[in-house]
Protein backbone atom coordinates (compact mmCIF):
# COMPACT_ATOMS: atom_id res chain seq x y z
CA UNK A 1 0.00 0.00 0.00
CA UNK A 2 0.98 3.73 -0.93
CA UNK A 3 0.75 4.22 3.07
CA UNK A 4 4.20 2.48 3.66
CA UNK A 5 6.12 4.77 1.49
CA UNK A 6 4.81 7.77 2.73
CA UNK A 7 6.99 10.40 4.35
CA UNK A 8 4.77 13.82 4.68
CA UNK A 9 5.68 17.20 5.03
CA UNK A 10 2.86 19.01 7.15
CA UNK A 11 2.33 23.00 7.19
CA UNK A 12 -0.04 24.91 9.24
CA UNK A 13 -1.52 26.69 5.83
CA UNK A 14 -2.99 29.72 7.62
CA UNK A 15 0.43 30.62 9.07
CA UNK A 16 2.46 29.30 6.50
CA UNK A 17 0.73 31.86 3.97
CA UNK A 18 0.27 34.42 6.66
CA UNK A 19 -3.53 34.72 6.93
CA UNK A 20 -5.13 37.17 8.52
CA UNK A 21 -5.97 35.77 12.22
CA UNK A 22 -9.63 35.78 11.74
CA UNK A 23 -12.47 35.89 9.17
CA UNK A 24 -12.71 37.61 6.45
CA UNK A 25 -15.46 38.69 3.64
CA UNK A 26 -13.88 38.47 0.63
CA UNK A 27 -11.73 35.53 -0.95
CA UNK A 28 -7.80 36.15 -0.55
CA UNK A 29 -5.75 33.85 -3.08
CA UNK A 30 -3.22 32.11 -1.17
CA UNK A 31 -3.32 28.62 -1.54
CA UNK A 32 -1.44 28.77 -4.71
CA UNK A 33 1.72 30.03 -2.86
CA UNK A 34 1.70 26.23 -1.45
CA UNK A 35 2.45 25.61 -4.84
CA UNK A 36 5.92 27.54 -4.79
CA UNK A 37 6.65 24.61 -2.13
CA UNK A 38 6.01 21.70 -3.30
CA UNK A 39 9.37 20.54 -5.31
CA UNK A 40 11.27 21.40 -2.19
CA UNK A 41 9.18 19.16 -0.30
CA UNK A 42 10.46 16.53 -3.00
CA UNK A 43 14.11 17.29 -2.66
CA UNK A 44 13.43 16.93 0.89
CA UNK A 45 12.27 13.27 0.79
CA UNK A 46 9.10 13.93 1.52
CA UNK A 47 6.26 12.14 -0.62
CA UNK A 48 2.94 13.99 0.97
CA UNK A 49 1.39 17.21 1.75
CA UNK A 50 0.08 17.24 5.33
CA UNK A 51 -2.15 20.05 5.50
CA UNK A 52 -3.78 22.29 8.44
CA UNK A 53 -7.44 22.81 8.68
CA UNK A 54 -8.15 24.57 5.10
CA UNK A 55 -12.07 24.73 6.07
CA UNK A 56 -13.89 28.52 6.50
CA UNK A 57 -13.36 29.20 10.21
CA UNK A 58 -13.54 32.30 12.85
CA UNK A 59 -9.76 32.15 13.74
CA UNK A 60 -7.24 29.34 13.76
CA UNK A 61 -8.82 26.81 11.85
CA UNK A 62 -9.98 24.56 14.07
CA UNK A 63 -12.93 26.64 14.89
CA UNK A 64 -14.96 25.40 11.86
CA UNK A 65 -17.88 27.03 10.58
CA UNK A 66 -18.49 24.99 7.21
CA UNK A 67 -16.92 21.79 5.92
CA UNK A 68 -17.56 22.33 2.94
CA UNK A 69 -16.36 25.89 1.79
CA UNK A 70 -12.22 26.60 1.56
CA UNK A 71 -11.41 29.31 4.19
CA UNK A 72 -11.81 32.82 2.33
CA UNK A 73 -8.37 33.91 3.89
CA UNK A 74 -7.05 30.92 1.42
CA UNK A 75 -8.51 30.95 -1.46
CA UNK A 76 -11.98 29.03 -2.91
CA UNK A 77 -12.03 25.14 -4.15
CA UNK A 78 -10.93 26.22 -7.49
CA UNK A 79 -7.42 26.97 -5.82
CA UNK A 80 -7.81 23.97 -4.05
CA UNK A 81 -8.51 21.71 -6.90
CA UNK A 82 -5.07 23.44 -8.51
CA UNK A 83 -3.22 22.60 -5.71
CA UNK A 84 -3.96 18.80 -5.43
CA UNK A 85 -3.77 18.75 -9.26
CA UNK A 86 -0.07 19.74 -9.38
CA UNK A 87 0.84 17.83 -6.50
CA UNK A 88 -0.78 14.74 -7.64
CA UNK A 89 1.10 15.59 -11.02
CA UNK A 90 4.88 15.52 -8.67
CA UNK A 91 3.78 12.13 -7.19
CA UNK A 92 2.63 13.56 -3.93
CA UNK A 93 -0.51 12.89 -1.63
CA UNK A 94 -2.49 15.11 -0.29
CA UNK A 95 -3.83 15.04 3.52
CA UNK A 96 -6.21 16.77 5.09
CA UNK A 97 -6.78 17.90 8.55
CA UNK A 98 -10.59 17.07 9.95
CA UNK A 99 -11.87 18.61 12.59
CA UNK A 100 -15.06 16.79 13.42
CA UNK A 101 -14.55 16.81 17.10
CA UNK A 102 -15.75 20.34 18.26
CA UNK A 103 -16.59 23.42 15.69
CA UNK A 104 -16.83 27.26 16.35
CA UNK A 105 -19.73 28.82 17.93
CA UNK A 106 -20.87 30.28 15.02
CA UNK A 107 -21.38 26.59 13.21
CA UNK A 108 -24.72 26.17 11.99
CA UNK A 109 -26.62 23.47 13.49
CA UNK A 110 -26.49 24.35 17.55
CA UNK A 111 -28.58 21.35 17.76
CA UNK A 112 -26.03 19.16 17.22
CA UNK A 113 -23.74 20.43 20.21
CA UNK A 114 -23.35 17.96 23.45
CA UNK A 115 -23.03 20.75 25.38
CA UNK A 116 -19.89 22.05 27.00
CA UNK A 117 -16.80 23.51 25.67
CA UNK A 118 -14.05 21.24 24.30
CA UNK A 119 -11.25 21.21 27.32
CA UNK A 120 -12.30 24.85 28.26
CA UNK A 121 -12.41 26.98 25.21
CA UNK A 122 -14.95 29.05 25.08
CA UNK A 123 -14.97 29.44 21.14
CA UNK A 124 -15.15 25.72 20.50
CA UNK A 125 -18.63 23.44 21.46
CA UNK A 126 -18.28 19.88 21.07
CA UNK A 127 -20.26 17.86 18.73
CA UNK A 128 -22.97 15.40 20.12
CA UNK A 129 -21.21 11.70 18.20
CA UNK A 130 -24.05 10.20 19.07
CA UNK A 131 -26.33 11.83 16.89
CA UNK A 132 -26.99 10.57 13.52
CA UNK A 133 -27.19 13.95 11.70
CA UNK A 134 -23.32 14.14 12.89
CA UNK A 135 -22.32 11.19 11.92
CA UNK A 136 -24.35 11.35 8.17
CA UNK A 137 -22.71 15.17 8.25
CA UNK A 138 -18.99 13.98 8.86
CA UNK A 139 -19.28 11.11 6.56
CA UNK A 140 -20.33 13.44 3.62
CA UNK A 141 -17.94 15.97 4.08
CA UNK A 142 -15.38 12.92 4.09
CA UNK A 143 -16.83 11.73 0.92
CA UNK A 144 -17.09 15.04 -1.07
CA UNK A 145 -13.18 15.81 -0.46
CA UNK A 146 -12.57 12.35 -1.38
CA UNK A 147 -13.76 12.93 -4.36
CA UNK A 148 -11.96 16.41 -4.97
CA UNK A 149 -8.58 14.07 -4.69
CA UNK A 150 -7.82 13.89 -1.44
CA UNK A 151 -5.60 10.65 -0.30
CA UNK A 152 -5.52 10.89 3.66
CA UNK A 153 -7.20 12.62 6.79
CA UNK A 154 -5.63 13.63 10.31
CA UNK A 155 -8.57 13.40 12.47
CA UNK A 156 -8.33 16.10 14.93
CA UNK A 157 -8.72 15.69 18.69
CA UNK A 158 -9.57 11.97 17.97
CA UNK A 159 -9.18 11.25 21.54
CA UNK A 160 -12.03 12.86 22.58
CA UNK A 161 -14.59 11.15 19.81
CA UNK A 162 -15.96 7.51 21.03
CA UNK A 163 -13.75 5.34 18.35
CA UNK A 164 -17.08 3.67 17.52
CA UNK A 165 -17.92 6.20 15.99
CA UNK A 166 -14.92 6.36 12.85
CA UNK A 167 -16.48 2.62 11.87
CA UNK A 168 -20.09 4.41 11.37
CA UNK A 169 -18.62 7.24 9.18
CA UNK A 170 -15.57 6.78 7.59
CA UNK A 171 -16.04 6.21 3.69
CA UNK A 172 -13.40 3.13 2.58
CA UNK A 173 -14.66 3.33 -1.34
CA UNK A 174 -11.13 4.29 -2.10
CA UNK A 175 -7.85 4.12 -1.21
CA UNK A 176 -7.63 6.88 1.34
CA UNK A 177 -5.32 6.56 4.63
CA UNK A 178 -7.04 7.92 8.24
CA UNK A 179 -5.09 8.58 10.80
CA UNK A 180 -6.46 9.96 14.77
CA UNK A 181 -4.56 12.63 17.03
CA UNK A 182 -4.52 10.67 19.83
CA UNK A 183 -2.29 11.84 22.97
CA UNK A 184 -2.47 9.21 25.35
CA UNK A 185 -4.29 6.34 26.38
CA UNK A 186 -4.32 2.87 24.46
CA UNK A 187 -3.36 3.65 21.45
CA UNK A 188 -3.74 -0.30 19.99
CA UNK A 189 -7.26 -0.30 21.46
CA UNK A 190 -8.11 2.59 19.57
CA UNK A 191 -7.12 1.57 15.85
CA UNK A 192 -9.29 -1.82 17.23
CA UNK A 193 -12.51 0.11 17.82
CA UNK A 194 -12.53 3.10 15.80
CA UNK A 195 -11.23 1.29 12.73
CA UNK A 196 -8.68 3.81 11.53
CA UNK A 197 -5.28 3.16 9.75
CA UNK A 198 -3.65 4.84 11.95
CA UNK A 199 -2.96 6.96 15.41
CA UNK A 200 -0.17 9.25 16.37
CA UNK A 201 2.75 8.40 18.06
CA UNK A 202 2.83 10.87 21.05
CA UNK A 203 4.47 8.63 23.72
CA UNK A 204 7.65 8.25 21.01
CA UNK A 205 8.15 12.21 20.43
CA UNK A 206 8.14 12.11 23.99
CA UNK A 207 10.73 9.96 24.87
CA UNK A 208 12.80 11.15 22.00
CA UNK A 209 13.41 14.49 23.00
CA UNK A 210 13.11 13.75 26.67
CA UNK A 211 15.79 10.94 26.86
CA UNK A 212 18.02 13.19 25.01
CA UNK A 213 17.85 16.31 27.32
CA UNK A 214 17.74 14.33 30.41
CA UNK A 215 20.62 12.23 28.86
CA UNK A 216 18.89 9.10 30.02
CA UNK A 217 18.31 6.40 26.89
CA UNK A 218 16.70 3.94 29.64
CA UNK A 219 13.48 6.50 28.80
CA UNK A 220 14.00 5.75 24.63
CA UNK A 221 14.47 2.01 25.38
CA UNK A 222 11.56 1.42 27.31
CA UNK A 223 9.44 3.05 25.08
CA UNK A 224 10.95 1.74 21.97
CA UNK A 225 9.69 -1.55 23.58
CA UNK A 226 5.90 -0.35 23.84
CA UNK A 227 6.35 1.07 20.11
CA UNK A 228 7.18 -2.86 18.59
CA UNK A 229 4.45 -3.98 20.56
CA UNK A 230 1.95 -0.98 18.63
CA UNK A 231 3.36 -2.38 15.66
CA UNK A 232 1.68 -6.07 16.30
CA UNK A 233 -1.49 -3.77 15.67
CA UNK A 234 -1.06 -1.17 13.33
CA UNK A 235 1.87 1.63 11.90
CA UNK A 236 2.25 4.36 13.98
CA UNK A 237 2.28 8.37 12.63
CA UNK A 238 5.35 8.81 14.07
CA UNK A 239 7.06 12.64 14.44
CA UNK A 240 9.22 14.82 16.35
CA UNK A 241 7.52 17.80 15.50
CA UNK A 242 4.28 19.28 14.53
CA UNK A 243 1.85 21.96 14.69
CA UNK A 244 0.82 21.92 18.27
CA UNK A 245 4.33 21.40 20.54
CA UNK A 246 7.57 23.25 20.93
CA UNK A 247 9.65 23.19 17.97
CA UNK A 248 12.57 20.55 18.16
CA UNK A 249 15.30 23.21 18.00
CA UNK A 250 14.02 24.70 20.94
CA UNK A 251 12.80 21.78 23.16
CA UNK A 252 16.68 20.16 22.79
CA UNK A 253 18.96 21.43 25.65
CA UNK A 254 21.78 20.45 23.00
CA UNK A 255 21.24 21.27 19.33
CA UNK A 256 23.76 19.10 18.32
CA UNK A 257 20.93 16.45 19.28
CA UNK A 258 18.89 17.17 16.55
CA UNK A 259 20.48 14.80 14.85
CA UNK A 260 20.22 12.16 16.85
CA UNK A 261 16.41 12.89 17.02
CA UNK A 262 16.37 12.70 13.77
CA UNK A 263 17.97 9.37 13.53
CA UNK A 264 15.63 7.83 15.92
CA UNK A 265 12.60 8.71 13.80
CA UNK A 266 13.56 7.87 10.40
CA UNK A 267 15.05 4.42 11.72
CA UNK A 268 11.90 2.96 13.72
CA UNK A 269 8.86 1.92 12.53
CA UNK A 270 5.86 3.98 11.47
CA UNK A 271 4.80 6.71 8.91
CA UNK A 272 7.11 9.53 9.70
CA UNK A 273 6.13 13.33 9.45
CA UNK A 274 8.33 16.19 9.09
CA UNK A 275 6.44 19.70 10.46
CA UNK A 276 7.25 22.40 7.91
CA UNK A 277 10.33 24.46 9.28
CA UNK A 278 11.87 22.11 11.61
CA UNK A 279 13.91 21.02 8.48
CA UNK A 280 15.27 24.70 8.86
CA UNK A 281 16.00 24.27 12.49
CA UNK A 282 13.39 27.09 12.97
CA UNK A 283 12.63 27.63 16.69
CA UNK A 284 9.79 28.53 18.42
CA UNK A 285 8.30 27.92 22.03
CA UNK A 286 4.48 27.43 22.08
CA UNK A 287 3.09 28.78 25.15
CA UNK A 288 -0.60 27.71 27.04
CA UNK A 289 -2.37 31.47 26.29
CA UNK A 290 -3.73 33.42 23.78
CA UNK A 291 -1.80 33.37 20.42
CA UNK A 292 0.79 30.73 22.59
CA UNK A 293 0.64 29.00 19.27
CA UNK A 294 1.94 31.75 16.96
CA UNK A 295 5.67 31.25 17.36
CA UNK A 296 4.87 27.69 15.99
CA UNK A 297 2.93 28.64 12.72
CA UNK A 298 4.75 31.21 11.32
CA UNK A 299 4.61 32.57 8.14
CA UNK A 300 7.09 31.45 4.99
CA UNK A 301 8.41 33.62 2.38
CA UNK A 302 7.27 33.63 -0.94
CA UNK A 303 9.07 30.71 -2.40
CA UNK A 304 12.27 28.34 -0.96
CA UNK A 305 14.91 30.44 -2.04
CA UNK A 306 14.15 33.08 0.42
CA UNK A 307 14.54 30.91 3.43
CA UNK A 308 17.83 32.13 5.56
CA UNK A 309 20.97 30.34 5.06
CA UNK A 310 21.73 29.33 8.47
CA UNK A 311 18.91 26.47 7.94
CA UNK A 312 20.13 24.76 4.92
CA UNK A 313 22.32 22.71 6.61
CA UNK A 314 19.69 21.10 8.86
CA UNK A 315 17.81 20.94 5.75
CA UNK A 316 20.99 18.40 3.97
CA UNK A 317 20.62 16.64 7.23
CA UNK A 318 17.26 15.63 6.83
CA UNK A 319 17.91 14.76 3.26
CA UNK A 320 20.46 12.67 4.73
CA UNK A 321 18.22 10.65 6.77
CA UNK A 322 15.15 11.11 4.38
CA UNK A 323 17.66 9.32 2.59
CA UNK A 324 18.47 6.21 4.54
CA UNK A 325 14.44 5.54 4.95
CA UNK A 326 13.60 5.74 1.13
CA UNK A 327 16.48 2.94 0.61
CA UNK A 328 15.32 1.03 2.88
CA UNK A 329 11.89 1.40 2.96
CA UNK A 330 11.27 -1.50 4.77
CA UNK A 331 11.87 0.38 7.89
CA UNK A 332 8.19 1.48 8.14
CA UNK A 333 7.47 -2.38 9.26
CA UNK A 334 10.35 -2.78 11.28
CA UNK A 335 11.25 -3.64 14.48
CA UNK A 336 13.86 -2.23 16.99
CA UNK A 337 16.12 -3.80 19.31
CA UNK A 338 18.14 -2.01 22.26
CA UNK A 339 21.78 -4.16 21.82
CA UNK A 340 23.45 -1.55 23.68
CA UNK A 341 22.45 0.58 26.65
CA UNK A 342 23.66 3.10 28.68
CA UNK A 343 22.29 6.50 29.96
CA UNK A 344 24.77 8.28 27.17
CA UNK A 345 25.00 5.55 24.58
CA UNK A 346 22.52 3.22 22.71
CA UNK A 347 22.94 0.72 19.56
CA UNK A 348 19.51 0.50 17.86
CA UNK A 349 18.76 -2.34 15.40
CA UNK A 350 15.91 -1.45 13.14
CA UNK A 351 15.05 -4.89 11.22
CA UNK A 352 12.07 -6.76 9.03
CA UNK A 353 13.66 -10.11 7.56
CA UNK A 354 17.35 -10.60 6.98
CA UNK A 355 17.53 -6.70 6.49
CA UNK A 356 18.54 -4.65 9.10
CA UNK A 357 19.91 -0.77 9.81
CA UNK A 358 22.29 -0.42 12.88
CA UNK A 359 21.89 3.33 14.35
CA UNK A 360 24.66 4.02 17.13
CA UNK A 361 23.98 7.20 19.21
CA UNK A 362 26.35 8.78 21.87
CA UNK A 363 25.65 11.76 23.36
CA UNK A 364 28.50 11.51 25.78
CA UNK A 365 31.45 14.04 25.70
CA UNK A 366 33.49 11.41 25.20
CA UNK A 367 33.89 9.11 22.19
CA UNK A 368 32.35 5.82 22.71
CA UNK A 369 33.20 2.54 21.38
CA UNK A 370 30.50 -0.25 21.30
CA UNK A 371 30.67 -3.70 22.58
CA UNK A 372 29.60 -4.96 19.43
CA UNK A 373 31.48 -6.88 16.24
CA UNK A 374 32.32 -4.30 13.67
CA UNK A 375 31.71 -1.56 15.37
CA UNK A 376 33.76 1.87 15.34
CA UNK A 377 34.50 4.66 17.76
CA UNK A 378 31.55 7.06 17.75
CA UNK A 379 32.54 10.47 18.55
CA UNK A 380 31.54 12.93 21.91
CA UNK A 381 27.92 13.72 20.47
CA UNK A 382 28.03 11.58 17.71
CA UNK A 383 25.97 8.94 15.30
CA UNK A 384 27.18 6.40 13.10
CA UNK A 385 25.02 4.01 10.71
CA UNK A 386 25.74 0.54 9.67
CA UNK A 387 23.24 -1.35 7.09
CA UNK A 388 23.03 -5.14 6.09
CA UNK A 389 23.67 -4.10 2.44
Amino acid sequence: MWPDHAIWWQLYPLGFTGAEPSAVPDVVHRLPQLENWLDYAINLGCSGLLLGPIFASETHGYDTIDHFRIDPRLGDEADFDRLVEAAHARGLRIALDGVFNHVARSFPHPEWFRGGFFEGHEHLLALDHSNPEVAQYVGDVLRYWNDRGVDAWRLDAAYAVPPEFWGTVLPRDRDVWYFGEVIHGDYAAYVEKSGLDSVTQYELWKAIWSSLNDRNFFELSYALGRHNALLDTFVPQTFVGNHDVTRLATRLSDERHLAHALAILFIVGGVPSVYAGDEQAFRGLKEERVGGDDAIRPAFPSEPDELASYGWPTYRLHQELIGVRRRHPWLVRARTTVEHLTNTAIALRSAHGDEWVLLLLNVSDADQRFPLADTPVVPANGWKFLTSS
